[in-house]
């Protein structure tokens, strides 16, 4: 009987992590180019690499979130899904844009030699 209460628990917290809402990765802090070493930022392009993934994946979350909501689902929930896609394209737009100015501010404080 024991092993029957275990098998219970272990499937009731099997449909409730599957239930968990999808969660954006945590935001990425990119270096001030002007400042940092060259190490720093490519640090940085690493992290920001990994962030685009996780975000790639919380897209693919979200998108497979309101398919299984179907094409019956409430308006306002289309609506909060479609904002919240738009949000996480555009957090994604944004840390790419400051990483590049990054870079180029890096570029402008530290110009390569010539010869």
């Amino acid at each position: 009987m024991r092993t029957v209460g275990v098998l219970v628990a272990v499937v009731a917290g099997c449909w409730a992590s599957a239930g968990v809402a999808c969660e954006a990765p945590t935001i990425v802090k990119v270096p001030d180019g002007k400042t940092s070493t060259m190490e720093q930022l490519l640090t940085a392009q690493g992290e920001v690499k990994s962030y685009m993934a996780a975000m790639q994946e919380y897209l693919a979350c979200i998108d497979m979130e309101a398919d299984a909501k179907g094409a019956d689902a409430p308006a306002e929930y289309k609506s909060m899904m479609v904002d919240r896609h738009n949000a996480a394209v555009a957090e994604m737009e944004q840390i790419a844009a400051a990483f590049n100015e990054q870079v180029k501010a890096y570029k402008a404080a530290n110009p390569t030699p010539k010869k």
